[in-house]
């Protein structure tokens, strides 16, 4: 089982790394783990690969929350100030726009019969629909401010 007590046996922090104190010689004093791809670091942990911002989460706190979100959305700034604890909803309300939007901002879709821009955003699970603009500029506000009420630290604008 993960304990902090074996993460901290294994590795020292700094600086948003693990540098590994126990195991091969050849790796002792080095940073551990790989950044994969898609900015996400993995670190091998009593032969188990672990996402490495978890392993730092734990390190620092003693406990793995069910996610841990990265505060300004860089899955390579693994320094614990910014990570924090969070559940899978605040986590997906700080992430980045999908590649598919096309308005370039989350929640503004093009609305075709009205030929406006309509606002939405998910609260507990249900859509909650915030109007039409003719200006994309406003509905990106109603937007932002409507994410920033409702999601408070976790809004994907709120980042620090």
């Amino acid at each position: 089982m993960l304990t902090q007590e074996l993460v901290q046996s294994i590795f020292d922090y700094e600086d948003g790394n693990l540098i590994r104190k126990k195991g091969k010689k050849d790796c002792l004093g080095k940073i551990a783990g790989y950044i994969k791809k898609n900015g996400y670091g993995l670190v091998r942990v009593a032969g188990k690969q672990h996402l490495l911002h978890r392993i730092i989460f734990l390190h620092h706190h003693g406990f793995l929350p069910q996610e841990v979100d990265h505060i300004d959305g860089d899955p390579r700034n693994n320094k614990i100030e910014n990570l924090r604890a969070a559940i899978h909803e605040q986590n997906m309300k700080n992430s980045k726009n999908y590649s598919t939007n096309k308005s370039g901002m989350r929640g503004v879709t093009w609305h075709k019969r009205t030929q406006k821009w309509q606002v939405d955003v998910q609260v507990n699970k249900k859509t909650c629909y915030l109007g039409t603009y003719a200006d994309k500029e406003l509905a990106e506000l109603v937007s932002i401010e409507a994410r920033d009420l409702m999601y408070k630290e976790y809004s994907f604008f709120n980042r620090k």
